[in-house]
């Protein structure tokens, strides 16, 4: 079976998935500007503001999950079963040591010294 290079897409695909954040960035930054703007003209209040804001944040967050399912699945498409299982026998091996990192927390030292009391 041939090696699969787990660390790199084609060069294509990250064209296309780096260009596809990035117009989403771009798109997401121009509407928060309006957004600023129609609150500081009083056409929309900081609560309205705020929702589309949240509602934009959304919209990325899935458009970004959208894009890069959609690259993975052109990816697999390019796959042997084989290639396919070892990939996910890989990612699956990265996400159990993920999980077994310990997790650090920072903490205000006014938070330590409550905690102490």
């Amino acid at each position: 079976m041939a090696g699969v290079d787990f660390d790199s897409m084609s060069d294509l695909a990250r064209k296309v998935f780096l260009a596809g954040v990035g117009a989403v960035a771009t798109g997401a930054e121009k509407s928060q500007e309006v957004v600023a703007d129609l609150i500081e003209k009083g056409e929309l209040t900081v609560e309205q503001g705020k929702a589309v804001n949240e509602e934009l944040k959304r919209k990325v967050s899935q458009a970004t999950e959208d894009t890069t399912d959609s690259l993975l699945r052109a990816k697999f498409k390019t796959m042997t079963p084989e290639e396919r299982a070892e990939w996910v026998a890989k990612a699956q091996k990265i996400a159990e040591d993920l999980e077994a990192e310990p997790v650090e927390v920072e903490v205000d030292d006014a938070e330590a010294e409550g905690a102490k009391e």
